[in-house]
């Protein structure tokens, strides 16, 4: 087993305890590829488990990092369809901030030649969170509506173009004005900056009164009366994060009155079998579009690993528009 390189987390805690050291390797399984990674991506989740408040999955790499796009070094042997040296982009459950990683080859993707490694390394995460929540789970349909919250974010810059490409209309709220002219450019019907503006409102001009068929949200208990009146009867919430409290009072009358489903989810903790039947449902329907540049991820800068703290800040403080990229070949 030999050593590469990987950030390291001393202890628990702020942007300080991350440390670029050595690791040991990842040994390949059967089923699995071995990644040469050359970039990784930051998510919210990597700030979580930085403070030591989401543990990796039992059986997952310790290392911090949910997506990657690099090389292959190594295929298993139970694996078909992959050489070494194919470029390759994929959702981890850990071990992103490393030089190497090794994963189940169904949470694989091919690299669009259009796009860079580091462009590739801001794709899995994002896209395939909102390809289960907004159209496995949530079924939104051809040409509805949706409202994202945080359409600055990586989840959202990657649901309002692939909600876009499915002909739907979309609603999302940004921190400032100048997310929200961004979030606009990209194709978004409305944005509307939420320290100002009432997203209750703009989802009811938008729908001509109707409300959005889905609502996709990681802010929780201070958006969830808001949310539920902006669903159309019938519409569901789908809830990915927490950043606005666990807990709030919801009137069940409602659900009732107006067949509203509320849908937890996560994606890091799923089976390798459920990651490939949502990779492979990914590929199927946004394959081309990813291909032909029709949505693309949207990165806002990438900094060396070494970098790696500045790059926690950065996404802490939400400065950043679409993803922060970590650049770990060469570096």
């Amino acid at each position: 087993m030999h050593p590469m390189r990987a950030v390291l987390v001393d202890e628990p805690g702020d942007e300080t305890q991350l440390r670029v050291g050595d690791a040991p390797a990842p040994e390949l399984g059967p089923g699995e590829l071995g990644i040469r990674v050359a970039a990784t991506a930051v998510n919210r989740a990597d700030l979580l488990q930085r403070q030591g408040l989401y543990p990796p999955p039992p059986g997952a790499s310790e290392i911090i990092g949910l997506e990657c796009a690099g090389e292959v070094a190594e295929v298993g042997s139970a694996v078909t369809g992959w050489s070494p040296g194919d470029r390759v982009m994929a959702l981890l459950a850990g071990g992103g901030y490393a030089e190497e990683v090794v994963v189940d080859a169904g949470s694989c993707l091919p690299v669009p030649e259009r796009l860079s490694l580091e462009q590739a390394a801001a794709v899995p995460e994002v896209f395939l969170t909102v390809f289960l929540n907004v159209f496995q789970l949530a079924a939104l349909p051809d040409g509805g509506a949706l409202l994202v919250h945080g359409g600055g974010s990586g989840v959202g810059t990657a649901a309002i173009q692939l909600a876009k490409a499915a002909g739907a209309r979309v609603v999302t709220t940004a921190g400032s004005d100048a997310k929200c002219a961004r979030c606009l450019e990209l194709g978004a019907d409305a944005a509307v900056n939420y320290r100002e503006g009432d997203f209750v409102e703009a989802v009811r001009e938008v729908t001509e009164g109707q409300g959005v068929d889905v609502v996709l949200d990681h802010i929780g208990a201070t958006y969830l009366a808001n949310n539920l009146k902006s669903l159309r009867t019938g519409g569901r919430l789908v809830l990915i994060g927490l950043m606005g409290g666990a807990k709030a009072e919801i009137n069940l009358g409602l659900l009732l009155a107006r067949r509203l489903s509320v849908i937890g989810s996560t994606l890091r903790t799923r089976s390798a079998a459920e990651k490939a039947a949502i990779v492979a449902g990914f590929g199927e329907r946004f394959g081309e579009a990813l291909a032909s540049g029709a949505i693309a991820p949207v990165v806002d800068r990438i900094l060396p690993l070494e970098q790696v703290g500045d790059a926690h800040r950065a996404v802490k403080a939400s400065e950043h528009f679409g993803k922060v990229v970590l650049r770990i070949a060469g570096g």
